[in-house]
C-alpha cells in the first residue's frame, strides 16, 4: 500500500480534514462495540496515519451516541477457553499499543458512553476531550471478567492506583465532570468532536518534530528513575536543537513573527 491509499473500511470513517486525521467508528447499532472485525480495521487504519504525509494530528470518535460502548459482549461469550480468551485480550492490546506508538498527537473525542473497550481505546490516545453527556467506565468485573485491552495497566498509570482500583473495583460509570476532575479526560465541552477540533488546531501551532519527540520523551521516561528519563530528555533535546524547525522557531521568535514550520 503507497502512502496516499486509504483502504475501504466497512466499519470505520477516515478522513482528512487539514492536517487532522479523523478516525470515526461506525457500528452505531452496537453502540459502536469492538469485535474482532473492527480491531483488525482499527489496526489498519493506524498504519494508515503513520504512512499519509497529510496527517499531523489524529482524532478518534464514534458514530451516534456512543463513543465506543465496550467490546463486543456476544464476542466475549463465545470465547471457547482460556487460549481464545488470551488471543482475543493481545490482539485488543496490540491494536492499541499501535495507536499509542503513533509519533503524532493522538486525541479521543468522546460523544457518549466509552465503556470497557471503549475507555481502554481512549486510554491508548494521548489526550482525552468528552461531551457532557459521556460516561466513561470500566464494568467489566460486572460481566465476571477483567479488562483485558490495557485498562488495569494504562488507568493506574494516568490516575494513580486507587482511583484506579476504584472505578475497576465498582464498575461504576462517570460523568464527564468527575472524569475531568479525575484527570481521566482534559476537557470537556458541548460537542466533544468540535472541543477536539479546537484542541487540535492549538496542537497544530507547533513544530510537528518537536511535537513527536515530546511525545517519545514522555512514553520512554515515564517508567523509569528520573535520572535515567532526564538522560533521554537530554538526548531527545539534542535532536530537536538539530532540525530546521528549531532554527525557524527561534528565529520566529527572535524577529517576532509566527513561525512556519516544515517538520523538518
Amino acid at each position: 500500500m503507497s502512502e496516499f491509499e486509504v483502504p475501504e473500511f466497512e466499519y470505520l470513517g477516515y478522513e482528512v480534514e487539514g492536517q487532522v486525521a479523523l478516525v470515526t467508528v461506525r457500528r452505531p447499532q452496537a453502540l459502536n462495540a469492538l469485535n474482532q472485525d473492527v480491531l483488525l480495521e482499527l489496526a489498519e487504519v493506524t498504519e494508515v496515519i503513520a504512512q499519509d504525509p497529510r496527517v499531523r494530528v489524529a482524532i478518534f470518535t464514534g458514530e451516534g451516541r456512543a463513543f465506543v460502548a465496550g467490546a463486543d459482549i456476544g464476542e466475549i461469550a463465545a470465547l471457547e477457553d482460556v487460549f481464545a480468551a488470551r488471543e482475543f485480550a493481545i490482539l485488543g492490546q496490540s491494536v492499541f499499543n499501535e495507536i499509542a506508538a503513533l509519533p503524532l498527537p493522538t486525541i479521543a473525542a468522546i460523544n457518549g458512553y466509552a465503556l470497557g473497550g471503549g475507555l481502554e481505546l481512549a486510554l491508548a490516545c494521548d489526550l482525552r476531550v468528552a461531551s457532557h453527556k459521556a460516561r466513561l467506565g470500566l464494568p467489566e468485573v460486572g460481566l465476571g471478567i477483567i479488562p483485558g485491552f490495557g485498562g488495569t495497566q494504562r488507568l493506574p498509570r494516568l490516575l494513580g492506583r486507587g482511583r484506579a482500583l476504584d472505578l475497576i473495583y465498582t464498575g461504576r460509570h462517570v460523568t464527564a465532570e468527575e472524569a475531568l476532575s479525575l484527570g481521566l479526560v482534559n476537557r470537556v465541552g458541548e460537542d466533544a468532536l468540535e472541543t477536539a477540533r479546537e484542541l487540535a488546531a492549538l496542537i497544530l501551532k507547533n513544530a510537528p518534530v518537536a511535537l513527536a519527540l515530546a511525545k517519545e520523551a514522555v512514553g520512554r521516561g515515564e517508567n523509569l528513575d528520573l535520572q535515567e528519563a532526564l538522560e533521554i530528555e537530554a538526548d531527545l533535546f539534542g535532536m530537536a536543537c538539530a532540525t530546521q524547525d528549531m532554527r525557524e522557531g527561534t528565529r520566529a521568535f527572535l524577529e517576532k513573527r509566527t513561525p512556519e514550520f516544515k517538520g523538518a
